[in-house]
């Protein structure tokens, strides 16, 4: 395919221009070029994504088979750029989230629960799950059949700037007894960026349309899972020590919330990691085995070292702070008065 990123440079755009270039697609980016220098064969087009001005200029007389977006600010960037490419592109993908559904998730929710209040206009982007959903409605607006809304639960795999696994990798490194969010047989579902990104464009290429929950099979792993695994991928020396929910919320510690384990008050919120993805399997979305979305998470950290954080992601020091961890790890060896 003649493929457009909008984006292209962080977690799932840079997947996205990987996955195409391995595909063998003539692939171009829109960014402001500032994060990182454009892949060896990608033709790199440089704008404001909210400027409407620049990005036509920077688009020029250019046609594509398929556009895949991966904005999350104010929606009316997604909805001017959808009406710019509205007949020079084929097929628009948009990279959207689980976040849309209304709080709180019905269990087993799939692409029909209740959404929440979106404007394609807007130009506000503080709200994430707002925006989304108004970035949903401008692509659609435009596109329509042509339009596929990719609702991604949890996301990690390399180039991942959120902080949850190359936060736990950098902890579980340095060793010794590390406090973990129990219990361990809770569920996880989540994708891998390089499986979004490989269904997107395999989905652009067939012409599928439509609005899916994008992400792996519910029960398919526990957080005990997740970071056993991480022990015996990378060899750490470190032993897990399992604290209850109970225990995190009484100590105040956001431990936990990074996965989307537990939230303040609501320890066990349902929803989160039991999505019914039946229509995104049928359409040919796959999942690799967790132990390869570790591995090639640790060899992209130990190869291109920590990446610089997100703005909108929380301080890398927010899961827990090391004094606080030995206190309830003591606390938890009944070392420690109540």
């Amino acid at each position: 395919m003649k493929l457009l990123v909008l984006g292209g440079t962080h977690h799932v755009g840079r997947a996205l221009v990987e996955s195409a270039l391995d595909r063998g697609d003539d692939v171009a980016t829109l960014n402001r070029g500032l994060s990182r220098p454009p892949a060896p064969g990608v033709q790199a087009l440089i704008a404001d994504r909210t400027d409407t001005a620049e990005v036509s200029a920077a688009l020029g007389p250019g046609e594509w088979d398929a556009v895949v977006d991966t904005w999350a600010w104010a929606p009316r960037v997604v909805h001017d750029s959808a009406r710019l490419l509205a007949g020079r592109a084929g097929h628009y993908g948009y990279i959207s989230s689980r976040g849309v559904h209304r709080w709180p998730w019905p269990p087993g929710a799939d692409e029909h629960a209740p959404l929440v209040d979106g404007d394609p206009g807007s130009e506000d982007g503080a709200d994430y799950a707002a925006a989304k959903r108004g970035g949903e409605l401008a692509v659609t607006e435009v596109f329509a059949e042509r339009a596929l809304l990719a609702r991604a639960g949890m996301i990690l795999g390399p180039y991942e700037d959120v902080g949850r696994i190359p936060w736990w990798l950098r902890r579980l490194e340095k060793g010794g007894r590390v406090l973990a969010p129990g219990p361990a047989d809770t569920p996880l579902q989540y994708i891998d960026a390089m499986d979004l990104a490989a269904w997107m464009l395999t989905a652009a290429e067939n012409g599928v349309g439509g609005t899916f929950t994008a992400t792996g099979r519910p029960g398919a792993t526990t957080i005990g899972e997740l970071l056993e695994t991480i022990l015996e991928v990378t060899g750490f020396d470190a032993e897990l020590v399992w604290a209850p929910p109970e225990v995190l919320e009484e100590e105040g510690f956001a431990l936990g919330m990074e996965f989307g384990l537990r939230y303040p008050h609501d320890p066990a919120p349902t929803g989160i990691h039991d999505a019914d993805v039946t229509a995104a399997l049928a359409a040919g979305l796959t999942c690799r085995p967790l132990r390869q979305t570790l591995a090639d998470t640790w060899a992209w950290l130990q190869a291109e070292g920590d990446p610089p954080p997100r703005p909108d992601a929380p301080a890398p020091d927010t899961w827990l702070d090391p004094a606080a961890e030995q206190r309830v790890l003591a606390r938890l060896d009944n070392k420690e008065p109540r």
